[in-house]
């Protein structure tokens, strides 16, 4: 690489810090105009849309988040924030839209994708961008957003075609929701490529839901798909069959229990934790809705067999919780209440046991000395 691109490179990726600085402000005064300014700012100084969509407008978002989990933001700023970014993609999508990448007739390599969230699934902001990104690179593009029930999605893919299947989840409990999209798109005949959180760590949950790809980013889905719809393996199977571990019935049994569980280890609590028997009626609402989310998450993880998927939940719960003051042993507490809810579900305890091992993990012992 010459001095001269070395430079250049270094100037843009300077306007691109510069413009997610500008979009922060903006986001934290809750100031749509200046966002978009931001944006559209940068865009018109030579910066690549999609540069802006992934390394500003993701970025920052991703930001949103983990100020939300640090507790330096509550959750209607962070709701407001997110609005504020839909429209500013949209305001930079109407700006690109008539000059943004090959046209779809250009060449073989442009192919039609549908992208949805899973039933359920209510981030869409990763989901849009991906649209966008592909927009831009010349696919021809349906974008369904949030919360598309499958009946709903294949009924689409019915009336209207495509060459792939894009979906996107980022929460790890809507894995049987994600399954269940991916079989039912796979049966009509469509290739399914899937991304998001939801998904773990290198895709490790695409896989074992049968998906025929994944992508851990917006660019790499783009890469795979230039080359064209993944190629299912036959070898690999997406059924409620390929799953052994849920003829134990414990996934089901824990997820209908959940009004009783959520209710039982919430009771226990104000024993168990004698602080929480003083909390207020909001503040019992909100340890009812953590409660819910830990059962929810335990399902998940008997769903895909991985107590790695609970036990990374619970300590970023920890995190969570430890931000906003609550009691530090109440999260364990309410593990080992819901583990004596349920003493006939051995996978089910040993998640938990696990859960708990994470959080009251005994510190490192020190590092050695220079004299030691």
């Amino acid at each position: 690489m010459t001095t001269q691109t070395t430079q250049a490179a270094d100037t843009a990726t300077d306007g691109l810090a510069a413009t997610r600085r500008q979009l922060w402000a903006a986001l934290e005064a809750r100031d749509e105009p200046a966002a978009t300014a931001a944006v559209l700012g940068a865009h018109d100084a030579g910066a690549p849309a999609e540069d802006l969509l992934l390394d500003v407008i993701g970025a920052v978002q991703a930001r949103v988040g983990t100020e939300w989990a640090a507790d330096r933001i509550g959750v209607a700023q962070e709701h407001a924030a997110t609005a504020i970014q839909e429209r500013v993609v949209a305001a930079l999508s109407r700006r690109t839209a008539d000059g943004a990448g090959r046209r779809p007739e250009d060449g073989p390599g442009t192919r039609r994708v549908t992208v949805a969230c899973v039933d359920g699934e209510w981030h869409a902001l990763p989901a849009r961008l991906l649209a966008e990104v592909l927009r831009g690179r010349g696919f021809l593009v349906d974008y369904l957003g949030a919360h598309v029930p499958t009946p709903h999605l294949i009924a689409h893919l019915h009336q209207t075609g495509t060459d792939v299947v894009a979906l996107s989840s980022s929460l790890p409990i809507r894995l049987p929701t994600a399954h269940a999209a991916v079989t039912a798109v796979q049966a009509i005949g469509f290739p399914v490529l899937v991304g998001g959180a939801a998904f773990g760590p290198g895709g490790r949950y695409a896989r074992l839901l049968g998906a025929d790809g994944w992508a851990p980013d917006a660019r790499a889905a783009a890469r795979l798909l230039a080359a064209g719809p993944p190629a299912r393996d036959p070898a690999r199977t997406g059924v409620p069959g390929d799953l052994p571990h849920l003829a134990d019935q414990e996934y089901t049994l824990v997820t209908r229990a959940r009004t009783r569980l959520v209710r039982q280890v919430l009771q226990g609590l104000q024993e168990a934790v004698p602080a929480t028997a003083a909390y207020t009626e909001r503040q019992r609402e909100r340890t009812a809705e953590d409660i819910a989310h830990i059962v929810d998450f335990l399902a998940a993880s008997l769903y895909a067999d991985d107590a790695e998927l609970f036990t990374g939940f619970v300590t970023w719960t920890a995190g969570i919780l430890r931000a906003r003051g609550v009691p530090g042993g109440a999260l364990v507490a309410a593990l080992d209440l819901l583990a004596g809810a349920q003493p006939e579900f051995p996978r089910a305890r040993a998640h938990l046991a696990a859960g708990r091992r994470a959080l009251v993990r005994p510190p490192a012992p020190p590092a050695p000395g220079p004299h030691s």
